[in-house]
């Protein structure tokens, strides 16, 4: 009976630490244009694809950070000009922010899917 309990206890610590290790980047969010893009775990980074709209496919982002603050480069699809950005999660709202020389700086909100 004990053996059962602990197996029991390790297996629900296990469940509860994979779901607590999860990044709150990880998913589905639709951007300022209505498009949805993906942020999935790519080597030990965040990469950031456009799942619909006009540029469906292409890649626009890749973050490393943890704990809700992220940076790394951001593409824009239309110009295809890369910048140095970042994101900050809060609930399910991301701010996203590209700069060029970290002072002439865009921001959006994306929402979580």
């Amino acid at each position: 009976m004990i053996r059962i309990l602990l197996i029991a206890s390790a297996l629900a610590c296990g469940t509860a630490s994979s779901v607590l290790a999860a990044e709150p980047i990880l998913g589905n969010w639709k951007t300022a244009s209505g498009a949805t893009a993906e942020i999935a775990p790519c080597g030990g980074a965040y990469c950031v694809t456009l799942k619909t709209g006009k540029y469906a496919g292409k890649r626009i982002g890749n973050l490393t950070g943890t704990d809700g603050s992220y940076s790394g480069e951001i593409t824009d699809p239309e110009s295809d000009k890369t910048y140095s950005g970042s994101g900050a999660v809060n609930g399910n709202s991301l701010k996203m922010k590209g700069c060029v020389l970290k002072v002439l700086c865009k921001s959006q909100t994306w929402t979580r899917l």
